[in-house]
C-alpha cells in the first residue's frame, strides 16, 4: 500500500489488488461501490481517486459534518456508515468487469448482508446493480425487494467519469437516501 500520491507505475501495479471493508454489525447504511478503482487498491483507501465525487457528496447530503478524505474512510464507522464493493478486484474501469463477476460478487455480498445485518444497502451504479442483481429495468432509489433485510437503494455512481450527475445531483439523491434513514 501506498502513502501519499501513488506514481503510475504504483498505480498500475494495482490490478486485481483489493480494498479491505469498512464494515461493522447492524450498520444504518453500507455503501457499495462497483468495485475499487486502481487508485483505490494502490492506497488501499476507497473512493481515493481525485475526482471521485463520494466524499463530497456524503457532506453536502449530510451525511458528515466536513468532507473525509479518503484515508479518513475508516471514520465512516461513527457515523453508522460502512463500505464494501460488489467485484473485490480493482480496475483501471468497471466496465472491465465480467457479467459472471458481477453475479458473483452479489452473492458474496449477500453473505455479507446476512453477517453484518445493516439497515439499508446502498448500491453506487445502476448498471452493475441490474447485472449484479438480475434488475435490468431497475431505477435509481429504493428497491422493492431487500437483500437478508437490508432495503436496497441504488445511488449513481460517484466516478467523476460519471457525467449524467453533477454534484448538485449526487447530493440530491444522496440527501434522500438520508431521509430513509432517519424515518
Amino acid at each position: 500500500m501506498v502513502q501519499g500520491k501513488p506514481t503510475t507505475a504504483e498505480i498500475q501495479a494495482a490490478y486485481g489488488r483489493t480494498v479491505p471493508d469498512i464494515i461493522a454489525p447492524n450498520l444504518n447504511v453500507l455503501f457499495c461501490g462497483i468495485n475499487p478503482s486502481l487508485y483505490s487498491a494502490a492506497v488501499g483507501h476507497h473512493f481515493a481517486r481525485p475526482g471521485n465525487r463520494f466524499w463530497r457528496s456524503l457532506h453536502a447530503a449530510g451525511y458528515t459534518e466536513r468532507i473525509l478524505s479518503p484515508f479518513e474512510d475508516r471514520d465512516l464507522l461513527q457515523f453508522g456508515y460502512g463500505l464494501t464493493n460488489i467485484v473485490d478486484r480493482a480496475t483501471a474501469r468497471a466496465d472491465e468487469l465480467k457479467t459472471e463477476e458481477l453475479i458473483f460478487g452479489q452473492q458474496q455480498l449477500a453473505v455479507k448482508i446476512e453477517q453484518y445485518q445493516p439497515r439499508f444497502l446502498a448500491i453506487l451504479g445502476i448498471s452493475a446493480y441490474r447485472t449484479a442483481f438480475y434488475q435490468p429495468k431497475a431505477v435509481m432509489g429504493r428497491q422493492f425487494e431487500l437483500l437478508s433485510g437490508a432495503t436496497i437503494w441504488i445511488l449513481p455512481n460517484p466516478s467523476g467519469l460519471n457525467a449524467h450527475y453533477q454534484i448538485a445531483d449526487l447530493t440530491r439523491v444522496y440527501r434522500e437516501l438520508l431521509l430513509a434513514v432517519k424515518d
